[in-house]
């Protein structure tokens, strides 16, 4: 008799690499991402190692010396593979893999696979595959036997094998037909925008740094159901839901993808359709997640992203989420905000301060009308109510008489 064996998936062990070029940005701190979008790919960190040179080498990520040290700790600990904290071009990717003898992942790999795993729309899928073939497509000339991986992990999800193994021309026409499908969901996302202003509706579009809280605060305030982990990119796909307000205006807030330092160009070209709610709103709802200790960081990464999506001129709200949390911090300051509020998402404190802001945020955004109708115009009324806030309404002999707040592009209307 045969013993059966339960078959499991090689756990990925990872060495992560970054060099510092002595600017600005903290590496470490990079890396501490890096390590948290490993995890959140399904991989396991068993060391990092950081390079200090001038300038990234052009043709090998890291110098002579530091690849041969990563050679031997790749040996020491069994490590499977290194992920490169920076996006590597088709011949660092080579030349690195040739040097090392073993799988090189790259940051915009593995936030592409997670991409990939997390996608459940039909838009979503769409513009996943299409940021991940025209990665692989930069790539595919001189990778050779790379291409025939089959070892599963990261950078295996999403289009699958076959799609690796194809030749430049098939996956340009691959990134052809997906373009021409992702047009026709633009088409009806732009067709939903246009019933949105008709309907007069303000819309606020939730952005911020991945794993700030923005689906979290969204299931709060409009019961969305959606899911909201403490993981990166919890949620790919954009949800918009109808909020009313105390007063009883009404609201659209959609969730948009989080934010990420070192966005793959890939993706922010891919997903410029969802990202471009953004653009379209009324309100921006910018969620900070004042907990964590790089807060400061996120919040230039998510002002850098914006004014990438050309949105800058915006009401913007901002949120400082997570203030339950112990490390919170106590200081909180925005000077790019129209108007700022701290609160827990999970707990629902302060919920009620956001709600009011909102409230003047619209009240801002309206014109105050005075004005008596004849009975044969009270269908005019009926606009009022339903997309201004009425304050006053007196039934006279010659008419009826409001007052009330209408939305700016609905006054000339009920005149």
């Amino acid at each position: 008799m045969t013993e059966l064996h339960e078959l499991k998936d090689i756990e990925e062990r990872v060495i992560l690499l970054a060099v510092s070029t002595g600017e600005e940005e903290d590496t470490e701190a990079c890396l501490d991402e890096l390590e948290d979008l490993v995890e959140t790919a399904g991989a396991v960190t068993v060391d990092r190692m950081i390079q200090n040179r001038e300038a990234v080498h052009p043709v090998t990520y890291l110098g002579k010396g530091k690849i041969q040290e990563v050679k031997d700790r790749i040996w020491e600990l069994d490590a499977t593979g290194v992920v490169c904290d920076d996006e590597l071009s088709p011949a660092q990717l080579r030349s690195l893999e040739d040097a090392l003898d073993t799988k090189v992942m790259d940051r915009t790999m593995v936030i592409l696979d997670i991409f990939a795993a997390r996608a459940s729309t039909r838009e979503g899928k769409i513009q996943v595959e299409l940021a991940q073939l025209k990665y692989r497509a930069a790539r595919l000339v001189g990778l050779g036997s790379s291409l025939s991986r089959l070892g599963g992990g990261i950078g295996t999800r999403g289009p699958g094998e076959k799609k690796l193994e194809m030749d430049r021309r098939l996956i340009h026409q691959r990134i052809s037909r997906l373009k021409e499908e992702l047009k026709d969901v633009e088409n009806h996302r732009e067709v939903q925008r246009r019933q949105r202003e008709r309907s007069h509706i303000q819309v606020a579009a939730i952005v911020g740094y991945t794993n700030a809280g923005k689906s979290t605060l969204l299931n709060y305030l409009t019961d969305a159901g959606i899911l909201a982990e403490d993981k990166l990119f919890a949620t790919l796909d954009p949800t918009t839901r109808s909020l009313t307000l105390p007063g009883g205006q009404k609201l659209l807030l959609t969730d948009t993808v989080g934010f990420i330092r070192k966005l793959p160009h890939h993706l922010i070209e891919a997903f410029k359709s969802t990202l471009e709610e953004a653009r379209y709103s009324d309100i921006i709802l910018h969620v900070v997640d004042c907990s964590n200790p790089h807060m400061d960081m996120q919040m230039h990464v998510v002002y850098e992203t914006l004014r990438q999506l050309q949105v800058t001129d915006k009401t913007m709200v901002t949120v400082f989420n997570k203030t339950d949390k112990p490390e919170h911090q106590e200081i909180l300051k925005d000077r790019s905000a129209d108007h700022q509020v701290k609160l827990s998402a999970k707990t629902g404190q302060g919920v009620d301060q956001l709600l009011r802001v909102l409230e003047t945020v619209l009240r801002e955004r309206q014109i105050c009308l005075e004005r008596l109708y004849p009975y044969s115009q009270a269908g005019k009324i009926q606009s009022v109510r339903k997309y201004g806030v009425l304050l006053e309404e007196e039934y006279r002999e010659d008419g009826i008489f409001i007052r009330a707040y209408v939305p700016a592009e609905l006054y000339g209307q009920v005149l």
